[in-house]
């Protein structure tokens, strides 16, 4: 009798798993059906927004569905972090995952609410930003040799950033460490701001994301002198990297996409396959490279190491610096 029920109970258990299997298999099939939710943990103008519609527009194209873009911004991305981690596994809440928001907000929290490696499924990279350093034009200064000996001399040289903990001021803290000078650090509210006070005189200098500052590099409103790759590259024209002059300075950020935990790997699979898609789009190569974006897909593995060593780089920047949440 003992064996029967045994039996029995194997036997349900496979019905039931093949049931879920099965129905896992359809969600995919169909996936998706219905507008896709792309939270983004920043402003509307912000570089990761900026980033994030170039995607999105041409992602909906790919997939048939509406990409509709929640700007959450606040707490330094933890909202959105927050939001994206509790959000239905269904494969219709994506975040746009981003060095700020997802590593360097988890690290300046006293009480960690979320945790980037484990609290959700990683779908692909498709970005890496480089931070470009941009001076006031009317400053004398045409080299990253300029703006050290610059900063020596000058007590009242001050550095702006999106805000503390904002991806502009960990790079310029960064920088400042390794070129070994000190600039009077002036926090504002979003990159908006900040570059906008380097144009207008009110701080000196930023080292900034790409996409905030090259429609003003262009336009002559600021000067860039350096870009933060560890190598010249083709999105500068006529820049140079830092680590010419600093050897061994490497610090840009990335962008790619996270699901909320135990979204179906087929779902997944389906999203991961239309953001490449998606990146081969002659107007989303265009736009990235506008932006001095590189387009750099990683898949969930390689995705998950460059999030790891990105927590473990801005963890000493952060200590050296004594951060924490306000």
């Amino acid at each position: 009798m003992k064996s029967v029920k045994l039996m029995a109970g194997v036997v349900s258990f496979a019905v039931f798993s093949g049931g879920v299997a099965a129905a896992t298999t359809d969600a995919a099939a169909n996936y998706p059906n219905r507008p896709i939710r792309l939270m983004v943990p920043n402003a509307p103008g912000a570089s990761v927004d900026t980033l994030s519609r170039i995607v999105a527009s041409s992602l909906s194209e790919v997939l048939g569905q509406q990409v509709v873009i929640d700007n959450r911004a606040g707490a330094a991305g933890v909202i959105a972090m927050e939001i994206a981690k509790d959000a239905n596994p269904d494969g219709y809440t994506l975040i746009s995952a981003t060095t700020a928001a997802s590593t360097v907000a988890r690290l300046l929290q006293k009480k960690s609410t979320f945790h980037p490696i484990n609290d959700y499924a990683y779908v692909v990279q498709f970005a890496e930003t480089p931070n470009v350093l941009v001076v006031n034009p009317t400053l004398p200064l045409k080299s990253v040799k300029d703006l050290i000996a610059y900063s020596n001399s000058n007590k009242e040289f001050r550095m702006a950033s999106a805000g503390a903990g904002s991806q502009s001021h960990l790079s310029g803290a960064y920088f400042q460490q390794m070129a070994k000078i000190n600039s009077l650090h002036v926090p504002y509210k979003g990159g908006g701001p900040s570059v906008a006070a380097v144009v207008a005189g009110e701080s000196h200098w930023t080292l900034t994301p790409a996409p905030a500052v090259m429609g003003h590099v262009s336009a002559g409103r600021v000067r860039a002198i350096a870009h933060s790759l560890p190598k010249a590259s083709p999105l500068f024209t006529n820049i140079p990297p830092i680590a010419e002059t600093i050897p061994g300075f490497d610090y840009s950020g990335w962008q790619g996409f996270f699901f909320p935990k135990n979204t179906p790997q087929p779902i997944v699979q389906k999203m991961r396959n239309a953001v490449v898609q998606t990146m081969e789009r002659p107007e989303v190569k265009k736009g990235m490279a506008f932006q001095a974006t590189a387009i750099v897909i990683r898949d969930p593995a390689e995705f998950r190491k460059v999030v790891q060593e990105s927590m473990e780089k801005n963890a000493k920047v952060i200590k050296s610096l004594g951060l924490t949440t306000e």
